[in-house]
């Protein structure tokens, strides 16, 4: 969809991101006129007062911009539960990042506990305060927040649909060198502007193969924060797992040569577009997750690489199609919306081939349910 055709914001909401664009200028001001993508996607989604995560009223939901899996079905929440509780020990804490409206942990809570398997005790880490307080709404006593990271964590660390949210450096690659995509003022409007990158961005992209289109150009974009944020996670990792779900590629997928706009993408009333610069702060900016960049910072500190498969098969293998086939199917009212999340969740065409499941860990002896079958840990 054109940036044309998307539904206008109202008064309030783009004076509030008139305000976060001023704040962006000012940053370019006092930067020569260039920040990366990176900085100006930490900018437009964290800022604290204007990023879209900070003051996003609801992003989520079928009133917000976005629908993850765990509104979409409880299905999804219980049948990770599964993989979940065969991992747990007594007295093993369950750690989410970015808990969203709390829908996966109020499900993981009930699901849990009904298994015998309740984490001690539930903690979230969230770093947007309206999304926290949402949270706190809906779950009360049943979970903790937390400000940082805890030491010496024994239990299971879960990232869902968190990793596309953290910044990227935009990159171009051509036949007369790389250059980094970064973003400056022109024409009184924030716009792509290219220069060199700085000696990390290009070492990093320099050990990527890229394979030039005939056009002698080809965009993407690279990570640093995401595998920056899991060996932070594998320092602080005592014993016990780390499942990271969202959509993504391993890296050969990643920069495969029929991809050669890069993977960057704006979600905004539930419509998809390209333009990150269409009202900064009102709409969610993602890129899909590298998961061998995350395989190989887990591997660089220590972590075993425990299982890697597409959304599909771990929730078939966790037994999703039992769940479903556990209830009334006579009860049309009931089972169809549920029968047809589960095809959402499941289906190739859908979240079921695009989405991922990584695991990670240490001190994890047992094989993982969710890879039993279909494991694709050499892709990675």
């Amino acid at each position: 969809m054109r940036p044309t055709e998307l539904p206008r914001p109202d008064a309030a909401a783009q004076a509030a991101s008139a305000a976060l664009v001023a704040r962006i200028e000012a940053e370019l001001r006092a930067q020569e006129n260039w920040i990366s993508f990176a900085r100006y996607m930490e900018l437009a989604l964290y800022e604290p007062q204007y990023g879209y995560y900070a003051a996003a009223g609801n992003p989520l939901g079928a009133g917000g911009d976005f629908v993850t899996a765990p509104e979409l079905s409880p299905l999804f929440a219980r049948t990770l539960a599964r993989q979940l509780a065969a991992l747990l020990r007594p007295g093993d804490a369950l750690l989410e990042f970015g808990a969203g409206s709390g829908a996966l942990a109020a499900h993981l809570c009930d699901e849990l506990a009904a298994l015998g398997a309740a984490p001690h005790p539930y903690l979230i880490l969230e770093t947007s305060g309206v999304l926290r307080e949402r949270q706190r709404a809906r779950l009360g006593a049943r979970a903790q927040w937390l400000v940082r990271m805890p030491a010496g964590f024994r239990g299971i660390m879960l990232a869902n649909e968190v990793a596309d949210a953290m910044p990227v450096h935009a990159i171009a690659w051509t036949r007369s060198g790389i250059s980094e995509r970064g973003v400056c003022a022109k024409d009184g409007r924030l716009a792509w502007c290219e220069r060199p990158p700085a000696a990390e961005v290009l070492a990093a992209a320099q050990d990527i193969a890229i394979d030039l289109p005939p056009s002698g150009r080809y965009e993407s974009e690279l990570a640093l924060a995401a595998p920056g944020w899991l060996r932070s996670l594998a320092a602080a990792l005592e014993r016990g797992a780390i499942l990271v779900i969202d959509y993504g590629f391993p890296q050969r997928e990643y920069y495969h040569p029929q991809r050669s706009m890069g993977t960057l993408m704006c979600h905004y009333r539930h419509r998809a577009h390209a333009d990150p610069f269409f009202f900064p702060g009102l709409q969610d900016i993602t890129a899909h997750v590298d998961f061998s960049a995350l395989a190989q910072a887990a591997a660089q500190s220590g972590l075993d690489l425990l299982g890697y498969a597409n959304q599909a098969q771990f929730l078939v293998n966790c037994g999703i199609t039992d769940l479903l086939g556990a209830e009334d199917s006579g009860n049309a009212a009931q089972y169809a919306p549920l029968a047809a999340s589960a095809q959402t969740l499941l289906s190739p065409a859908e979240m079921g081939e695009l989405f991922k499941v990584l695991a990670v860990g240490r001190g994890i002896e047992q094989p993982l349910l969710g890879f039993t079958q279909g494991d694709r840990s050499h892709t990675l």
